[in-house]
């Protein structure tokens, strides 16, 4: 199993809990095939570094997954075919990135405590 990190936006005219339906959608179709989520960020509605589809903010999300490569052409479709979704990237860790991600996910945990 390889480590993936996905980051998606989703259009800013959602309300919250359209976005946690989204967000829902996307994570119930990593663990239908066989993913385990190591990690859900939910960095909010930000602003982007220039307008996408006339929209210049968007709401933020990283998942952190274990998964057979082929679950990321599935992910990617889904993400296609998914009108709220205006970007997304889909990235495979090696074993740096997966290092950096445990002390950064510590790190976001002491702070917030």
């Amino acid at each position: 199993m390889n480590n993936y990190e996905t980051v998606f936006i989703l259009t800013p005219v959602l309300s919250d809990a359209q976005v946690e339906e989204a967000v829902k959608k996307f994570e119930d179709l990593l663990t239908s095939n066989g993913c385990e989520i190591v990690a859900k960020e939910n960095w909010g509605l930000k602003k982007l570094a220039y307008p996408i589809q006339l929209k210049k903010n968007g709401f933020y999300t990283l998942i952190e997954f274990k998964g057979e490569g082929t679950v990321v052409a599935d992910l990617e479709l889904a993400y296609k075919r998914d009108e709220r979704v205006i970007r997304y990237l889909t990235t495979k860790l090696d074993k740096h990135a997966v290092e950096y991600a445990i002390t950064r996910r510590s790190k976001a945990k002491t702070a917030k405590a």
